[in-house]
């Protein structure tokens, strides 16, 4: 840097007081408004670049087949469930869910069906098991008996022992990525907490849009916590180092600004406010408090020596100037090294953090000296902080061992290294989708009991291309589909399937009567025999949509499995 750069840049902020201080204004009062416009990002956290074959892969699955984990549970554990009373409330809890704007299909033991055959037509017919609302006791114990014989529900709607229960709630695609996902939500919880409150019975939710609305609902909040405690806490440590309210209040304008600042420049660069860019404020006040209290000091020192307020503010500027400069700058860089990933969200958090500290620092720069410039000079007390006795002793100490006890420090410094360099071959990289959420949480312990008796609610696919259009439907297909079945079945991480193989069992089923026996994959000629009638079933045409494209030529295989962790999860696919 040319010698005096530092020396004019003070001269500069100082000559021209109220012309930056109006700019500064225009910008806090610009930044405030686009900041307003911003909005939060409700989408899963896109960490993979687009060009990572599993993310392609993924986009490619949600074009084909929509969006997965869209299903949100309600559970409940009783052995009441076919009393009528008890009963009649579940079903009137389902009504309500359906009735809420964003949900597109409630499905529950109460309003299941059964396939019938139709000869005359050489149709397949849907039947509910119960039509309308259930008056009398013996129309439940009806439901139950017929239950009992359609396997195709077990382990997805209730357990074995009939003692655990699930209501699946299907969420509108459009919704689960919104805010008013956020609504649909808490109307879907208000219904169940009130169905506890009159059965006595708990109620348990979870599934994807249920974890993620109430994790983020959580994290944001707490970031919100987190940034509302930075400020209260650093404000006191100012008050208490500098014992002034003018410190206090200017620091904490630089703050505001700073905060207004990353959150206009994320809406100026058309991103939204993800999990990790909510970091960004609190990072704010870690930036902006340490550059207000070294150019404050330095100003203070200054004018305790030369009694001039002027002087000490433009001495302030040019000493203090090139240090904070190396500080933020290396910061910025440090954080801006994120924008040149392929990571959309890694890239987005660099970007804003590098941007932001810079703006920060100049802010600071500028706002500090001119404001102190136009207030009163400090006063005795304000400049107390100096001559502190307990600060003073404990910088001699720090002093006196690193000019003194060199060797010591570097040993320590050594065996600090050493042990950090073990440690970090202990790190293991796994992740849980609630790993960050206490084992007291509801959202957590409402997974556990789904996993206890369902096994999971996490979305594992089994995307399936034929290479042939209609052949999804083939025996071969099919036939190869139920070995995968079978394959899985042995990990007893995975729920039952969900596929075209259960779709032509259960079809199979009603074709043969309604006996459960017949609950199964039929051989080639009874599937040309199915054939013959008609390849949808009426009143149920829309079903096989997102297990099977219009071609026939791609189709699914669905489960759901435990959280067990990216490791364990590697390693059963690589199995």
């Amino acid at each position: 840097m040319p010698k005096n750069i530092w020396k004019n840049i003070a001269k500069i902020i100082l000559s021209n007081k109220i012309t930056m201080l109006i700019g500064l204004a225009i910008l806090a009062i610009f930044m405030a408004f686009k900041a307003s416009n911003v909005q939060i990002s409700y989408e899963l956290p896109k960490i993979l670049p687009k060009s990572d074959p599993n993310f392609q892969l993924y986009e490619s699955f949600k074009k084909q087949f929509g969006e997965d984990g869209n299903i949100l549970l309600i559970g409940v554990e009783t052995d009441k469930m076919y009393d009528l009373a008890f009963f009649q409330k579940w079903y009137e809890l389902g009504k309500k869910v359906s009735k809420i704007k964003g949900i597109k299909k409630v499905v529950s033991n109460a309003d299941l069906q059964e396939i019938t055959r139709n000869d005359s037509l050489k149709k397949f017919q849907s039947k509910p098991l119960l039509v309308g609302f259930p008056s009398q006791q013996w129309q439940v114990d009806s439901l139950k008996n017929a239950l009992e014989r359609l396997p195709v529900y077990d382990g997805l709607l209730f357990n074995e022992s009939r003692q655990a229960h699930l209501m699946l709630v299907t969420f509108d695609e459009k919704i689960l990525n919104g805010f008013d996902r956020f609504a649909v939500t808490n109307s879907i919880k208000e219904l169940g907490k009130a169905f506890e409150n009159e059965t006595h019975t708990i109620t348990h939710f979870s599934g994807m849009p249920f974890i993620r609305s109430e994790f983020s609902s959580q994290v944001s909040s707490e970031l919100k916590m987190f940034l509302v405690l930075a400020i209260i806490v650093t404000a006191l440590i100012l008050a208490l180092f500098f014992r002034s309210l003018k410190v206090v209040l200017f620091s904490m304008i630089v703050v505001f600004v700073g905060i207004a600042s990353s959150l206009g420049i994320i809406y100026m660069l058309g991103y939204q406010i993800t999990l990790l860019s909510g970091l960004i404020p609190p990072l704010v006040i870690v930036i902006g408090v340490p550059n207000s209290i070294f150019l404050i000091n330095k100003y203070h020192e200054e004018f305790a020596e030369n009694g001039n307020k002027l002087q000490a503010l433009h001495t302030a500027i040019e000493k203090v100037g090139p240090t904070l400069f190396l500080a933020n700058i290396t910061t910025s860089i440090g954080f801006g090294v994120f924008a040149f990933t392929s990571s959309k969200l890694l890239s987005e958090f660099g970007m804003v953090a590098a941007l932001n500290i810079t703006l920060t620092f100049l802010v600071t720069l500028i706002f500090i000296p001119i404001i102190f410039s136009l207030i009163g000079a400090p006063t005795k007390q304000n400049l107390a902080h100096l001559d502190g006795r307990r600060i003073t002793a404990i910088i001699k100490q720090i002093e006196k061992a690193v000019m003194g006890r060199r060797t010591v420090i570097y040993y320590i410094i050594a065996g600090l290294v050493v042990i950090s360099i073990y440690g970090m071959t202990k790190i293991r990289a796994i992740g849980y989708v609630v790993d960050d959420l206490p084992k007291s949480n509801s959202i957590y312990t409402d997974l556990k009991w789904v996993e206890k008796y369902f096994k999971g609610v996490v979305p594992f696919e089994v995307a399936i291309d034929t290479k042939e259009a209609g052949k999804a439907t083939s025996p071969q297909v099919l036939t190869k589909i139920k070995r995968v079945e079978r394959e899985f079945a042995k990990y007893p991480e995975f729920t039952k399937p969900i596929s075209l193989v259960t779709a032509t069992k259960f079809i199979y089923q009603g074709y043969r009567g309604g006996d459960s026996k017949y609950f199964v994959l039929p051989g080639i000629d009874e599937l040309q025999k199915l054939s013959q009638y008609s390849s949808s079933i009426e009143g149920r045409e829309n079903q096989f949509t997102s297990f099977m494209d219009s071609s026939r030529r791609y189709t699914r295989v669905s489960f759901q499995m435990a959280d067990i962790g990216t490791v364990r999860t590697k390693q059963i696919i690589n199995e």
